[in-house]
Formats: structure tokens, C-alpha cells, sequence
């Protein structure tokens, strides 16, 4: 069989079908609208996916009998009273914190030299004085850098405001007419595709409940872990125990490789703040505890419903779509993996599907 003849029968196999066709040009568009345009419709798509996160609240009111438009306003007026909270306590909070971890660096560094040259004196076979002094040099460049991106942050802070601003409007806007209007959006997105549409719905009916369970099931997940650790490190007196907890809440959106990242500045604080302690040594306990419940206990609560994706195919999506999209890249990388896990699994079995309805309302005409 030559080349072309493969190439044709593989476009046979996945393309014979003309609902193929359209879903191939609708997966396309999408991709490119996001990457070409996704700055620019950012507050819409932050409001689509907390007005998703939100839905499960509006649903929850509604099967108790509340009206669909005080549903839509309590889980709305719920929502802001978060949002306040996290402007006007959680924010001030970190800000805080991360200015005094600033101002506090140099005497860090300096504590960091003093362990190097004591490690140094203790195992001169192992850490030369050359090699400690390059370790500080690579410091001190990487300190510089962080105060000339710093600098450039604080010049263009009138920008900064300004988007801020645009968010904070136009955000709960659109979430409250998203979740209003969720039912005629739908129908008019439905209208916009062909009628027949069955390995659509199939592939949207593979991936509906995996990426509501996985989305708000991260939101939680990101929610208990980061307010476990802020009382946990509280609880020890460590220094910037907001700032770090945000940290660990954060990087469990990045399987396997968040942990990790999130264990080195919550060692480091420890260290410097303990130094070679049982403190020390009680807070990595804590933390490492922490990080065992979320896996081997939580995840699976709430995640039970997901799809299981190889851990190979879960790092590999979040490198790609992290450096695509960056936050929200890495946010979205399962779910997006999981889509393209039930195109592969769905595509073939739904052109088949209609091939075998379409053969079987031909026989029955015939008859």
C-alpha cells in the first residue's frame, strides 16, 4: 500500500462524514480565536468559567423549588461577597507579606552564605569556596533580576490598574447574565450548529461530567489545601504563612510537579526562620502530611468521577497548553486532555454510529 493509499483510507476513516468536517473547522476555529484573541476576550472567558463554577450552585437551589431568578441572584450575591472578602482581607494579607519577604531578603542571603561557608567547613571535600562563591554570585544575579522586573511591574502599574478595574466590572457583569441567561446562550449556540449532530453530543456527553467534576472539583481542592496549610503554618509561627499557603493551594493545579516547586519556599522560610531544628523538622512533617492527605485522600473524593489520563499524557498537556495559555493553560490542561482523549475514543465510533442509523432508516424506508 502506498503512501497516498494510506493517506486516503485515513481520511476516509476519520473525515467520510460530514459532521466530522464541521467539528474539525469548530475545533480549529476555537483554538484560534483563544490563541489570537484570548487577551483580548480574557474578562469573558474568566466570567465563562466562574459562571460555570457557579452553575452547580444555581442547579442545587433550583431542584429545591427556588425560583431560577433568586437562585441566579443568591449564588451571584454569594459570589461577590468572596470577591469582597478576597480584595479587602485575603489580598492586603499577601501584599503585605510578600513586601516584608522583599525587604527581608538580604538578610536571607546573608543567612544563606553563613550555611553555605559552615557547610563548606565541615565537608571541604565535598563544597570548595569556589564553588560557594558562585553559588552567591547566581543568587545575587537572580536577586537583581527580580527588583528590574519588579521596577518594570511598578511603571506600568497605571496599566495594571486599569485592567484591574475593566475586570472587576465587566467580570461580574457577564457572570450574572451568563448564569441568567444560561438557557437562550445554549439554544442559540445549538441553533448555530448543523442538525445532526450526533458525535457532537456524544463527545460532549463523554466530556460534560468530567470537566464539571474536574473544574470545581479543583476549585475546592485549590480552597481547602491552601486554607489547611495558612493554619497549619500559623500554627508553628512561620513567617508569610498567607503567602506561602497560597502557594501550596496554588500548585495543585500542576500535578506531580506543583508539590514539588511549592516544597522548596516553604523549606527555605522554614529554615531560615528555625534553621536546622525539630521546628524546622516538624513543619516539613506537617507539610508533607498535607500533601499525602491531598493525594491520597481528597483527590480521589473529589475526583472520583474523572477520567484516568496517564501521568505522562497529564505533564505533557500542562508544559503545552501552560506555555500556550499560561495560568489558564495550566488550569484547563486535564480537561483539555481529556477532550482530546474522547475525540480520539468518540470521532471514529460516532461516524460509524451514524453510518449504522443512517443504513438501518434506509431499510426501514425500503420496507
Amino acid at each position: 500500500m502506498t503512501l497516498r493509499e494510506v493517506f486516503k483510507s485515513w481520511v476516509e476513516h476519520y473525515f467520510s462524514d460530514e459532521e466530522a468536517v464541521i467539528l474539525l473547522v469548530l475545533l480549529v476555529l476555537g483554538f484560534a480565536v483563544v490563541i489570537l484573541f484570548g487577551r483580548m476576550l480574557a474578562p469573558f472567558l474568566t466570567a465563562l468559567v466562574i459562571a460555570f463554577l457557579l452553575q452547580g450552585g444555581v442547579n442545587a437551589l433550583t431542584r429545591r423549588g427556588v425560583p431560577h431568578l433568586l437562585a441566579v441572584t443568591l449564588v451571584f450575591l454569594g459570589f461577590i461577597g468572596v470577591l469582597l472578602a478576597l480584595a479587602f482581607i485575603l489580598m492586603p494579607l499577601i501584599w503585605n507579606q510578600l513586601v516584608g519577604l522583599v525587604q527581608e531578603t538580604p538578610r536571607i542571603v546573608a543567612s544563606g552564605q553563613r550555611w553555605l561557608d559552615d557547610v563548606q567547613e565541615r565537608y571541604p571535600n565535598l563544597v570548595t569556596p569556589d564553588q560557594v562563591q558562585e553559588w552567591i554570585a547566581v543568587a545575587g544575579r537572580e536577586l537583581t533580576q527580580f527588583g528590574q522586573r519588579a521596577l518594570t511591574m511598578s511603571l506600568a502599574s497605571l496599566g495594571n490598574v486599569l485592567a484591574l478595574i475593566i475586570y472587576l466590572v465587566l467580570v461580574p457583569i457577564l457572570v450574572f447574565f451568563l448564569l441568567k441567561d444560561r438557557e437562550q446562550l445554549v439554544e442559540f449556540t445549538l441553533s448555530l450548529l448543523p442538525q445532526q449532530r450526533s458525535l457532537m453530543t456524544r463527545i460532549w456527553q463523554e466530556m460534560d461530567t468530567q470537566i464539571a467534576n474536574y473544574v470545581r472539583g479543583k476549585f475546592v481542592e485549590i480552597i481547602i489545601v491552601g486554607t489547611v496549610s495558612f493554619f497549619t503554618f500559623a500554627f508553628f509561627g512561620l513567617p508569610y504563612a498567607a503567602l506561602l499557603a497560597v502557594l501550596v493551594g496554588f500548585s495543585v493545579l500542576v500535578p506531580y510537579i506543583g508539590a514539588a516547586v511549592a516544597t522548596l519556599p516553604v523549606a527555605a522560610v522554614a529554615g531560615f526562620h528555625f534553621g536546622m531544628s525539630e521546628q524546622f523538622l516538624y513543619v516539613l512533617i506537617a507539610y508533607g502530611v498535607i500533601q499525602a492527605l491531598d493525594g491520597n485522600v481528597l483527590v480521589p473524593i473529589l475526583f472520583s468521577e474523572a477520567v484516568n489520563l496517564h501521568p505522562v499524557s497529564i505533564i505533557v498537556a500542562v508544559l503545552f497548553f501552560g506555555g500556550v495559555w499560561g495560568f489558564w493553560g495550566i488550569f484547563f490542561a486535564i480537561p483539555l486532555a481529556t477532550l482530546l482523549k474522547a475525540l480520539v475514543y468518540a470521532w471514529p465510533r460516532g461516524i460509524k454510529q451514524h453510518q449504522a442509523e443512517e443504513a438501518r432508516a434506509a431499510e426501514s424506508a425500503d420496507h
